[in-house]
């Protein structure tokens, strides 16, 4: 549990990374080369993809960090984990939680994002 944890660290690195050279270091060690991400806005597959998104990411929103708010869990080769996005002053603009699958080394493979609260199954 702690290895993954730490791969999910190297991710959320990366994504707080404005070098590319710093972000490019964390995507090799947390995503395998063909890894995939998709969030509701974008999608994108191996590192120079993923580095580009979160480039974008940071052009839209500067100046923000991306934190986990809660622990990653773990079963079989499929992970959890929330998160959040917030601007300096610590106000949170988007909250959400990623579901992912781990390939054999470990490292992830794919991250599906979800934005907000889950929704009420009554509203659904």
């Amino acid at each position: 549990m702690t290895e993954v944890s730490h791969i999910v660290d190297h991710w959320f690195a990366a994504l707080n990374e404005s070098d590319a050279d710093h972000r490019a270091a964390h995507l090799e060690h947390a995503w395998t080369a063909d890894g995939h991400w998709v969030d509701p806005p974008f999608e994108g597959r191996g590192h120079a993809a993923l580095s580009e998104m979160i480039a974008g990411t940071q052009a839209q929103y500067p100046g923000t960090r991306f934190r986990r708010t809660t622990g990653v869990d773990v079963h079989h080769d499929t992970l959890r984990y929330g998160w959040e996005l917030a601007g300096e002053d610590g106000t949170v603009i988007v909250t959400g939680l990623d579901v992912g699958q781990l390939a054999p080394d470990g490292r992830l493979q794919r991250v599906s994002g979800f934005f907000g609260e889950l929704p009420d199954e009554q509203a659904a």
